[in-house]
């Protein structure tokens, strides 16, 4: 197997035991994004001398008989929204181009600590709002499976990235499904954490976060394997001084009853029957792991997609002087045609929101309690062609419903791991498994027997 097939969590072993290094596992990955980018256009930064720089500093470390992180030597590449010093936190907006970072963010410093080689900047849309990845600086991503297909988003560039075996490790974030929506496209894993789990925080941030983005945003992880998107969590979580919500917390808690509720047509939408039974799939091999499962939907769903679309939609809306002057035409064009008619934010129209925000939060706690795992799916349709969503307002409409099933653990702060659970017409099929607060350990676990039965769909070589 060459090295930029092997996961994360082998590369750093090999790193480790010297049956290889650093700088060989980079020298890999940069051939391999020569090789195929051009056809993908994931990866859309690099600068390889400061890459072997770090790789040789991180041999040398190994070979002084320096203490060793988790991750010490494996690429690993950052969304082009997270700060990287010395990069710029262009938001994939061709008016950003210039806007450069002085100091890491917190996901990257830890990522550093663990040993980890920042690799490339992956792409994304304009300031992230919008499912499909096409950016005003650097065009569109397309997705290795298809090319003319979307490799969703936001954090599109890493997904792709990962599933043509550019890297092994990638950083990402998710307001409204940002790490899964790709994930699934793409056919490789992820985590969306607890709100809390992993610490936000750009230095290079001129304002401070909005409500929706204090409630509802997250940093995580996306990997080819579930394992590796546990590994990358394990080092990015925790405390953080920039980040006033980021807690310690241990990876697990009490034991809790192994019981699914499966959701393969969730309320609210069509759901293609391709999708339907990627869900059924990961269900039955939950079902032969010992898992409990039954079919049965979680209570509230219409509810908590209006109260996510309130909550978003109303701080966009004041946001909108501040941010519209950096979004690309694309972009715009998608927040007009997808904008929902709500009457105007009041102070009333913001009590009542929250108050239905809270009403589903605990009816999902009482649901979790019985269910500790919901499988269901990520997109309840296939990835669709470049510029669909922009086509018209039914067809911007028509992506709204289909990323729907997302919506409620951002609304609520839950988290949510993504795998794939094979293919269907050439393209991934996958599902999404949501817990209780905190409790990444059972999506995690979960997910990798998902995979374990169903298989890792990549890295391949991109396809026409």
């Amino acid at each position: 197997m060459e090295l930029w097939q092997q996961s994360a969590a082998d590369l750093a072993r090999m790193i480790r035991s010297g049956e290889t290094t650093s700088r060989e596992v980079v020298e890999a990955h940069l051939a391999r994004i020569d090789a195929v980018n051009p056809k993908v256009n994931a990866i859309v930064e690099i600068r390889p001398d400061e890459v072997r720089r770090d790789a040789d500093a991180a041999d040398a470390a190994r070979r002084s008989g320096a203490p060793l992180g988790a991750l010490h030597g494996v690429p690993v590449t950052v969304k082009s929204n997270i700060d990287v010093a010395g990069y710029a936190t262009n938001e994939g907006s061709a008016a950003l181009k210039d806007f450069m970072a002085s100091d890491d963010a917190p996901v990257v410093e830890r990522i550093r600590t663990a040993g980890g080689v920042v690799l490339a900047r992956t792409n994304m849309p304009d300031l992230g709002l919008r499912i499909n990845t096409e950016s005003s600086l650097y065009g569109a991503t397309h997705n290795p499976w298809r090319h003319g297909v979307t490799a969703g988003g936001s954090s599109g560039g890493e997904a792709a990235a990962l599933a043509a075996g550019m890297t092994p490790l990638g950083l990402g974030n998710d307001i409204g499904g940002s790490l899964r929506n790709p994930a699934y496209a793409c056919g490789v894993a992820s985590i969306k954490p607890s709100r809390g789990r992993v610490p936000e925080g750009n230095p290079s941030a001129t304002v401070e976060t909005a409500l929706n983005g204090q409630l509802m945003a997250v940093e995580g992880v996306l990997a080819r394997h579930v394992a590796d998107v546990r590994l990358g969590l394990e080092c990015v979580m925790g405390s953080h001084r920039r980040d006033p919500q980021a807690i310690d917390a241990p990876l697990g808690g009490r034991p809790m009853a192994r019981r699914v509720a499966l959701v393969p047509r969730p309320a609210g939408g069509d759901t293609h029957p391709n999708v339907e039974a990627g869900v059924r799939r990961a269900g039955a091999a939950l079902e032969a792991a010992g898992y409990e499962v039954d079919e049965i939907e979680p209570p509230l769903l219409l509810e908590a997609y209006l109260a996510w679309v309130e909550l978003m939609w109303s701080n966009l809306r004041v946001a909108a002087p501040i941010f519209a002057p950096f979004m690309g035409e694309g972009g715009q064009r998608f927040l007009e045609l997808s904008d929902v008619e709500l009457p105007p934010a009041s102070e009333e129209s913001m009590f009542q929101m929250h108050l239905s925000r809270f009403r589903v939060a605990r009816a999902w706690r009482r649901f979790l309690e019985d269910f500790p795992l919901i499988v269901g799916p990520t997109w309840t349709q296939p990835p669709f062609v470049h510029g669909f969503d922009i086509e018209s307002r039914e067809s911007a409409m028509a992506v709204a419903e289909l990323f729907r099933f997302v919506l409620p653990p951002n609304l609520m702060g839950l988290p949510a791991a993504c795998v794939a659970t094979g293919l269907a017409d050439g393209l991934p099929t996958g599902v999404q498994i949501i817990s209780l607060p905190f409790r990444e350990d059972l999506c995690l676990d979960a997910a990798a027997v998902v995979e374990s039965a169903l298989g890792v769909l990549t890295p391949i070589d991109p396809r026409d």
